[in-house]
């Protein structure tokens, strides 16, 4: 799969999370790549949106990993920004994350990709000189 989509806008950032969240089945991992600003967060409100969640979503910044459990699929939403090693990430329970049912969400998964599975949909968020985004998107 090399495929990937355009987003005009915060809305239209939304509304690609929601579209790519019809097809997500429990266990897939959504490993999400791009500066600050490029809409990771964004695009994960929406994911939670498509997938029936009426949780407000937040960057996990600093809480290093979220939990929205009110959709058709629990969505467990990560931030490796912050982390310096792969053993960071395991403390956090990530291979528990994975054994559970649902989806991951990963923003900054480039720091670790030794960590993701594969299968993975890995997607690069670019911020276009119109201020409009790009978005690549693969599978390990």
């Amino acid at each position: 799969m090399n495929e990937g989509f355009h987003a005009v806008d915060a809305a239209g950032m939304l509304d690609a999370g929601r579209r790519f969240a019809e097809n997500l089945q429990s266990g897939d991992v959504v490993a999400l790549d791009g500066d600050l600003g490029a809409g990771k967060t964004q695009f994960c409100k929406g994911l939670a949106a498509g997938l029936g969640s009426e949780d407000a979503v937040t960057s996990p910044t600093f809480s290093l990993v979220q939990e929205y459990r009110s959709g058709r699929l629990p969505l467990h939403h990560f931030d490796w920004y912050r982390l310096e090693t792969s053993d960071e990430v395991l403390r956090l329970g990530w291979d528990d994350y994975l054994d559970e049912p649902g989806i991951v969400v990963v923003e900054w998964a480039s720091k670790f990709p030794e960590l993701l599975p594969r299968g993975s949909y890995c997607m690069s968020f670019e911020i276009l000189a119109d201020s409009s985004r790009r978005v690549a998107v693969s599978r390990t």
